[in-house]
C-alpha cells in the first residue's frame, strides 16, 4: 500500500466515523424534526383534531427531553479531558539540537513538523494529540523545575498552547532511546513516526480522533467512581450512549489508524531506509535491557524507598555487559564510539533524573517528589544504600517471624549463649523433621499471622508452587503476612498526592491521580515460596558478609549479588532451594564450608 493509498484509506475510514456522528445528531434532532411538522400541520389546518393536538404535546415533550439529554451527552464529550500519557516535557531550549534534527527530519519527509517533544521512560515512541483545552498547561507558577529535578524546565511554561485542531500532535520519544541509540539511529527510528503528523493534519482524520477521543473520555468521565448517587445516575446514560458509538466506531477508528500508519511507513522509507532496518535491532534490544533493568535492578531499590537516578545510563551498562557476556551481542559496543543520541540535551543528567522518577512512579507507584523515604540513589552508592541494606531488612523480618513462632534463637539456650541471630537458627528451623508437638506450635503460632489483619488477603495456601514442608509453609504464610502488614503500613506515605505542578511529569500530574498508580506493575506479588527463598538468601549474603569477608554487589543484568573475593557467587540460588523445598541443608552447607562463612556467628541486621 503506497502514501496515497494509505491516505486514501485513512480518509475514507474517517468519514465513516463522521458519519456515525451526523447519524447520532440526526436521530437526537429526529423527534423535533416531527414536532415542527405536527405544529406547521396544525397552524396550517391540516392535521387537526383533539388526537393530533394530543400528539403535538406528546412529541413536543419528547423532543424537548431529547434535546436536553443530546446537548448533556454532547457537553460531556465536548468537555471530557481525554487520557494523556505521563511523560517528561522537554522545552526546546533545553534540547536545541534535538529539535533541530526533529525538525529536518519533518523537512525531508514533507509533513508538519511536531509541536513540542517529550520523553516517556519506555522503549516506544508516537505521536499524541494535546489540542483539548484540558490539555493545555497551566499557568506558570514562579517555579523552575520538575518534581524536585533541578533546573527542568517544563516545555511551554509562560505560555499556553493554542488548541486548534491544525495544531501538530506532540512528539513522545522513550527515553532508553536518546541513551542507547546513536544519533543517526534515532533519526531512522523517528522518520516512521514523525511521518505520521502528515495525515494527523488532515481535517476529516483530526475530526474523527477528536470524536472517537472524546467518546473514549466521556465512558471514563461516566465510570469515574468519586461521585454521588445523581451524578451516578444521570451519566449512566451519558456512558451507555458513548460506549454505544465507540462499538459503532471501533472498525473504522481502526482501519483509519492503520491506513495513517501505513502512509507513513510508505514516506518514510525515502529517509534512513537502511539504516532503519539495522537500527529495528537496537530497539529489540534496548527495550530488553530495558525490561531487565526495572525487574532486576530498579525494583529492589524501590522497595527499599530509593529511587535509581540515571534509569537511562544505566541501559546503556546493562548492554555493554550483554554484549560482553553473549557472543550473540557482539558488534553491539563498537557503535558506542559514535555520537549518542543523549547528546542532543543540554542536561542528559537532569533529564534522566526526571524519567527515572516518573519510572519509579508509573511502575511501583511511588511519591512524586523526593523525600526522607524516597531518596535519589547512584549507581555507586546502590550496593551499600540498596543491597546491603534489602538483604540485612530481609533478614530481620525472617527473624521477627520466627520469633513470632516461637522458634529459639539457639538450639539450646543457655544464659551464656548470644541472644543474637545467626544463620543456623534459619537452616536448623527447616531442616529439623517435624513431630506432633512441633507441628501444633507451629499451627497456633501461624495463627497469630491470621492474614484477614491486613488489607487484602493474602492466603498461603494459594500459592502455585508449595514450600516443602509444614515449618516452611509456617515461615513462608508468616513472612506474606508480615510483608503485606509493611506494605499496607507504607501504602498512605507513598499515595499522597503531590501538589499541583511539581510531579515528574509537569502540567500532567492532574491527568492521573495516585489512586490509580501504579499504573504498570512490573511483577506480580511474590508467593509464598518466592518470599522464603528471598529471606533465607539475603540471611546468608548477611552471614558472607560478615564472617567471610564478602561484599554487596551490583549485577547489570540480575541485579543484587554477592561477591566472594571479587567473583559472583552465581551458585547460591539452587542450594537455597533446595533447603526449603526439600529440608536437605547438605548442598548450602557444603557451600558455606567452601566459602568460609559460619553460620554459628550472629550477622548485624537492620
Amino acid at each position: 500500500m503506497g502514501v496515497e493509498a494509505g491516505a486514501q484509506v485513512a480518509r475514507s475510514r474517517a468519514l465513516a466515523v463522521l458519519r456515525i456522528r451526523s447519524r447520532a445528531l440526526a436521530v437526537a434532532l429526529l423527534p423535533a424534526a416531527l414536532a415542527v411538522v405536527l405544529w406547521a400541520g396544525g397552524s396550517t389546518d391540516h392535521l387537526v383534531g383533539g388526537g393530533w393536538h394530543l400528539a403535538r404535546l406528546i412529541t413536543s415533550a419528547a423532543a424537548v427531553v431529547v434535546l436536553l439529554a443530546a446537548a448533556v451527552i454532547a457537553l460531556v464529550v465536548a468537555r471530557a479531558r481525554p487520557a494523556m500519557s505521563p511523560t517528561v516535557p522537554i522545552a526546546e531550549e533545553s534540547a536545541l539540537d534535538l529539535y533541530h534534527l526533529v525538525r529536518d527530519l519533518a523537512d525531508r519527509l514533507g509533513v508538519p513538523a511536531p509541536s513540542a517533544i517529550a520523553l516517556t521512560p519506555d522503549c516506544d515512541s508516537w505521536l499524541e494529540d494535546r489540542t483539548h483545552p484540558a490539555n493545555a498547561p497551566p499557568p506558570p507558577t514562579g517555579r523552575d523545575e520538575i518534581s524536585g529535578v533541578r533546573g527542568l524546565r517544563p516545555a511551554f511554561q509562560g505560555q499556553r498552547r493554542r488548541t486548534t485542531a491544525a495544531a501538530s500532535p506532540v512528539l513522545v520519544i522513550g527515553s532508553p532511546f536518546l541513551w542507547w541509540m546513536r544519533v543517526a539511529e534515532l533519526r531512522a527510528v523517528l522518520a516512521p513516526v514523525v511521518a505520521g503528523t502528515g495525515p494527523s493534519a488532515h481535517p476529516d482524520i483530526a475530526g474523527a480522533r477528536r470524536f472517537v477521543r472524546g467518546l473514549d473520555a466521556a465512558v471514563a468521565v461516566a465510570t469515574a467512581p468519586q461521585r454521588g448517587p445523581v451524578s451516578r445516575a444521570a451519566l449512566a446514560g451519558v456512558g451507555w450512549v458513548a460506549r454505544l458509538l465507540l462499538r459503532s466506531c471501533r472498525v473504522h477508528a481502526t482501519e483509519m489508524e492503520r491506513g495513517v500508519a501505513s502512509a507513513a511507513a510508505e514516506r518514510a522509507q525515502a529517509v534512513d531506509y537502511g539504516l532503519r532496518i539495522v537500527a529495528q535491532e537496537q530497539v529489540g534490544l534496548a527495550y530488553a535491557g530495558w525490561d531487565r533493568l526495572l525487574t532486576r535492578v530498579a525494583l529492589p531499590a524501590w522497595r527499599m524507598g530509593r529511587w535509581p537516578a540515571r534509569l537511562d545510563a544505566g541501559v546503556v551498562a546493562a548492554l555493554t555487559e550483554l554484549s560482553r557476556r553473549d557472543r550473540l551481542a557482539e558488534g553491539f559496543t563498537s557503535r558506542l564510539g559514535e555520537r549518542p543520541a543523549c547528546d542532543l540535551l543540554e542536561e542528559p543528567g537532569l533529564v534522566d533524573e526526571a524519567a527515572s522518577l516518573l519510572a519509579a512512579r508509573l511502575f511501583h507507584g511511588g511519591p512524586a517528589e523526593s523525600g526522607p523515604d524516597w531518596a535519589p540513589v547512584d549507581w555507586q552508592e546502590y550496593p551499600d544504600e540498596v543491597v546491603d541494606r534489602k538483604w540485612r531488612t530481609d533478614a530481620a523480618r525472617l527473624h521477627r517471624v520466627l520469633d513470632a513462632l516461637g522458634v529459639h534463637r539457639t538450639t539450646t539456650p543457655t544464659p551464656q549463649a548470644p541472644v543474637a541471630p545467626t544463620l543456623s537458627r534459619v537452616m536448623n528451623h527447616l531442616a529439623t523433621p517435624q513431630t506432633p508437638a512441633t507441628t501444633t506450635a507451629m499451627e497456633s503460632a501461624e495463627d497469630e499471622y491470621e492474614y484477614g489483619d491486613v488489607d487484602g488477603e493474602v492466603d498461603g495456601d494459594g500459592d502455585d508452587e508449595r514450600v516443602g514442608s509444614e515449618r516452611g509453609e509456617a515461615l513462608a504464610a508468616g513472612l506474606s503476612a508480615e510483608v503485606a502488614r509493611e506494605e499496607e503500613a507504607a501504602a498512605p506515605a507513598g499515595r499522597q498526592q503531590a501538589p499541583a505542578g511539581l510531579s515528574s511529569q509537569g502540567s500532567e500530574a492532574a491527568f492521573w491521580d495516585d489512586g490509580t498508580l501504579p499504573l504498570f506493575p512490573l511483577q506480580p506479588p511474590r508467593t509464598g515460596r518466592e518470599l522464603l527463598a528471598d529471606h533465607v538468601t539475603a540471611m546468608v549474603c548477611c552471614a558472607a558478609m560478615d564472617t567471610a569477608g564478602a561484599t554487596p554487589g551490583l549485577d547489570w543484568l540480575d541485579g543484587p549479588s554477592l561477591l566472594l573475593h571479587g567473583e559472583r557467587a552465581a551458585d547460591l540460588g539452587p542450594k537455597v532451594l533446595t533447603l526449603i523445598e526439600t529440608g536437605d541443608p547438605a548442598p548450602l552447607e557444603a557451600w558455606l564450608r567452601t566459602t568460609g562463612v559460619r553460620p554459628e556467628k550472629p550477622v548485624r541486621l537492620v
